[in-house]
Formats: C-alpha cells, structure tokens, sequence
C-alpha cells in the first residue's frame, strides 16, 4: 500500500473542497483531495450560479477571481411575479449596497480546477472504494483505489464535501447524528439553452399552473425551470412543450419577448430540506451537500457551502497558526447557525411560491395553507419592511467572526 502524508484531506473535488484546498495552500497548509469521479464528470454537472457576496471574497482570497470579475454579472435585485403581477425587490437599495453576482458553478468549478493544477497541488481523480478511518482519534486517515493501487492517507483532519450520497457523513455513526429532513412532493424541470435571457435579473414566478424561475448564466446562455409532478420524466417533456408552458407562467410582456431555442441540458431535481447535526466527528468535518441541503428557491446552497468553507478555513488557519487543534471543535456549532438560517429562508420562499397538491401541508388543510402563503406573500410584497427581511436573507447572512 502507497503512504501519503498531509495536514488536511478533502474528500470530493466538487466547487467546495476545491476552493477550501486553494485558501488553505495559500496559508501554507498542505492538503489533498480524493475525488470518486474524473475531473470532466465534476464539470459536467449543471448547477446554480448565484453567489453572495461572501461566496465572492473567498473566491478573491483564494486568488481565483480573474474570470470571475471579468464575466461574472452583478444583480442589484430580482424580481416576483405574483400571478401576473411583478414585484421588484432590490436588493443593494434594500441591505445599502450589498448585492449578489451571477457566475455558474460550472465555471467556478474550472477556474478552482485550473489553479490547483497550475499550483501542483495534489488531486486524486477516479478513485474507489474511499473510507474515512480513526476519526475520532488524534491521528485520521483516509484509504483509497487509485489506478489499480491502493493507498493510505495520513493526516491530522479530514473534510467531507462529498455530497449527500458521499462517504463522510455516513462514517459518522447514525445514534451519533440527527438528520431532519423535509422532502417536497414536487420537483424542478430545467432547461439550459444557448439564448439571451428573458429578463436582466432573475424573476421567481408564482402562477396557479405552477412555479417557474427564468435564470441566466451569462448574456447568451438562460436557464429555466419549472415546477413538475416527481413522478414526471425528462423524456416526456420536448423542448417545445417546456418552452410553451414556460411561456404560460411568466408575465405576458416577458413571455412575448422570450427567445426560445434547442436545449443544451434538461434534468428534474427533486427538491429536499436536509440538515445533519453535528456537522463534525472528531477530526471529521462536514462541509455542504454532505452536510445541509435546501431546496434551491432561495438560491442557497452553494452560498452555505461556502460559509462552511470560510468557517473551517479561519479555523484552521487559527489551529496551525497557534499550534491548537482543539479550536476546530467550535466548527459545528458556528456553522450550523447559519444552516438554520439559510434553510428556513429556502423552505420559506419555497412554501410560498409553490403549489402544493397535497390535501394536507404541514398538518393543515391545503386551503387554509393556501391562504396562509398567499397572506403572507402579499404583506412581504406591498410593504417595504417585507421586502427588506427577503432582500436581507437573499444577499445572505454575514459570516461569524470565529475569534
């Protein structure tokens, strides 16, 4: 068996393990990353691509940033359609100057890729058969299948962000956690098609055949979803019959002026609210997917994965820089504060911008549940106080001083 030696090992190469490996290399402190899948799979997921302004400067800090400020787009706001009717809730105008940018994880992703390669830091692709060993001892290491060899990874941490199905949380023993979990009885139909957006910021829709959300990339690549019945297959949905319902939830003046075309990618995503308590084992520590999950209405969670990162990362850095590992054990109880927060908003605006065909919602009847969102959707929307508490959630909770 190969013996390799490291301060930190990250399982998973997806956007979070990356950006933690480039900031830590920054500080001098050395790291690997095993990855179960090939560098081009990583890539080929579509994912979200709104990032709060914190996700951004951790994206400076790690110096990755050229690309990022050269063709990220920022949005001061978004807008609401609420049955027809659009509300703009502007975000730098709402929390004094803050805003978010668009960027897609995609491209994140390759530009976090690209820098590690250029800095020979080491990744192992395609590898099998991970296991996370002794994590509650001083001294944890990680085995693995890496062409057809097998090796052991000595260090003094190691950091799931292998998602949700991944290795890490599950080494933590089940009477050892609490996982709350909410699934939704819908999912999201997406679309990604090379076309200029409908609309310059994101516009979330509220209609009675359903929720939609028209989203962008970049001036020349949108991305649309709609919601569907999870028992729905992507084969039954053409390009035309997405584009045609498409067109029925939007406002009519945005639908007259959508520019449709081939898509490049569809998928469903079922939608889930997942939280395991505590985010750490040990020396085992648990950062996004592998940890939280939200449902995406909030644009949440990429941004909590990224506050994950900037926790354990400045914890780190304050272990190594005062020769005291013991500061990590703070790690869940930090991070964890702002999971809550992210999850409710997401469960809030998905609550209210939804249809739900259940008879019961959470314990009430669907019609008095109905009544209930559609309540509440109308005093966040016509009243200023409201639509700062949505802008104040949307740009994101700022991160907590870990001294």
């Amino acid at each position: 068996m190969n013996t390799l030696n490291t301060q930190v090992a990250i399982i998973g190469a997806g956007p979070s393990g990356l950006l933690l490996g480039q900031l830590l290399a920054k500080q001098g402190i050395d790291n690997i990353i095993v990855e179960r899948v090939s560098g081009e799979y990583v890539l080929g997921r579509i994912r979200a691509g709104i990032l709060e302004q914190g996700f951004v400067d951790l994206v400076r800090e790690a110096g990755v940033n050229e690309r990022m400020d050269k063709e990220g787009h920022v949005h001061e706001g978004f807008d609401i359609s609420y049955y027809g009717q659009v509300f703009n809730i502007n975000i730098k105008e709402l929390t004094e100057g803050k805003t978010v940018m668009c960027y897609g994880q995609t491209e994140i992703t390759r530009d976090l890729m690209e820098a590690r390669e250029a800095a020979a830091l080491t990744t192992y692709y395609e590898s099998s058969d991970t296991a996370i060993h002794d994590a509650k001892s001083d001294a944890p290491y990680v085995t693995f299948e890496h062409g057809g060899e097998s090796y052991r990874l000595n260090c003094d941490v190691v950091v799931g962000c292998d998602g949700f199905h991944g290795v890490s949380r599950q080494t933590i023993p089940a009477e050892q956690r609490t996982e709350h979990e909410r699934v939704y009885p819908f999912g999201w139909l997406g679309l990604l098609s090379d076309t200029p957006p409908v609309s310059d910021e994101l516009i979330y829709c509220k209609t009675k055949r359903g929720f939609a959300l028209a989203s962008m990339r970049s001036e020349t690549r949108s991305r649309y979803y709609l919601q569907v019945p999870l028992d729905h297959k992507v084969e039954e949905w053409t390009d035309e019959r997405f584009w045609e319902e498409l067109k029925k939830r939007l406002p009519e003046e945005m639908a007259a002026r959508l520019v449709t075309g081939p898509s490049i990618e569809k998928s469903i995503a079922p939608l889930r609210s997942f939280v395991c308590e505590p985010m750490q084992w040990g020396n085992l520590f648990l950062v996004g997917d592998a940890a939280h999950i939200v449902p995406p209405t909030g644009a949440k969670g990429l941004n909590l994965a990224a506050s994950d990162v900037a926790t354990l990362y400045k914890l780190l850095c304050k272990a190594y820089g005062e020769g005291d590992m013991s500061v990590l054990q703070r790690y869940s109880e930090i991070a964890l504060r702002r999971v809550w927060h992210g999850e409710r908003f997401s469960w809030w605006m998905s609550n209210m911008l939804h249809d739900f065909d259940e008879q019961e919602v959470g314990g009430m009847q669907k019609a008095t549940f109905d009544q209930f969102m559609t309540s509440e959707l109308d005093f966040f929307l016509n009243h200023q106080a409201g639509k700062q508490v949505i802008a104040t959630q949307y740009v994101g909770m700022p991160y907590e001083n870990i001294d």
